[in-house]
């Protein structure tokens, strides 16, 4: 057994040693404040995580979030996890999820999010998370969905299925970042559209965005499902802005 012994530990310890190499070469680096990761870290930092500008919104049923779509969306549950500040360090990582192609960032958050929801009492409350849909010609042009990343980390999470194909956008609408709140919903007005009715009929629905600001784009998604016939709708976002 001794020479097998060796053998094991002299793999695992060349297998250190050329990580140790390469990471001295290229070194992985917090795609949150751009300092190099250490064992054991990947993606954020220890430091970016502790400081992630949480709304403490998981812990308020009828938290401003909830609010804000209160009246739009017969909703279960409204929430948000992070703050979205201009400059910020939500911000950065958006920007690195959606124009950097670096979807590992949204899967993070989400499965971040998620850990806290199944701590919070929030397990064994969906039966599918859905992401918002992009268009097919914006999917091809990143590459993927960023909300879909988010979902996918969150129902890992939650121990619960995901799926991205449920619900569709038709319609490739113009961004919605310098409209104000009138223009955005007439932006999304009738643009989604429910692929697989039987996927939500009767079952309860956690829709996923990275952002909420007006509203507007989970309200006429979550209104389409809801028409469908989905038993229960509840919105999560990984920001608020």
């Amino acid at each position: 057994m001794r020479p097998i012994k060796l053998k094991s530990n002299a793999g695992a310890f060349l297998r250190s040693m050329l990580q140790g190499f390469v990471s001295l070469i290229y070194p992985a680096y917090c795609l949150g404040c751009s300092n190099t990761l250490y064992k054991g870290e990947t993606i954020l930092c220890t430091h970016c995580i502790s400081n992630l500008p949480k709304t403490n919104y998981l812990y308020q049923y009828q938290n401003p979030m909830f609010l804000r779509l209160h009246g739009r969306l017969k909703l279960k549950y409204g929430l948000a996890f992070l703050k979205f500040r201009k400059h910020g360090m939500v911000q950065r990582l958006l920007h690195q999820l959606k124009y950097n192609n670096h979807p590992e960032v949204g899967e993070a958050l989400g499965k971040l999010l998620g850990h806290e929801m199944y701590t919070n009492g929030y397990a064994g409350e969906f039966d599918l998370v859905i992401p918002v849909p992009l268009h097919s010609s914006r999917k091809r042009a990143r590459g993927y969905n960023q909300s879909a990343c988010i979902a996918k980390g969150l129902a890992e999470a939650l121990s619960i299925d995901w799926e991205e194909t449920v619900s569709t956008r038709m319609v490739s609408t113009k961004t919605q970042t310098r409209k104000t709140k009138t223009e955005r919903w007439h932006n999304v007005q009738s643009v989604f559209a429910v692929a697989d009715v039987e996927k939500i009929r009767n079952r309860r629905i956690l829709l996923v965005d990275d952002v909420m600001t007006t509203g507007a784009t989970l309200e006429a998604c979550g209104t389409c499902l809801l028409e469908a016939g989905c038993k229960e709708l509840s919105v999560a976002c990984l920001a608020e802005a």
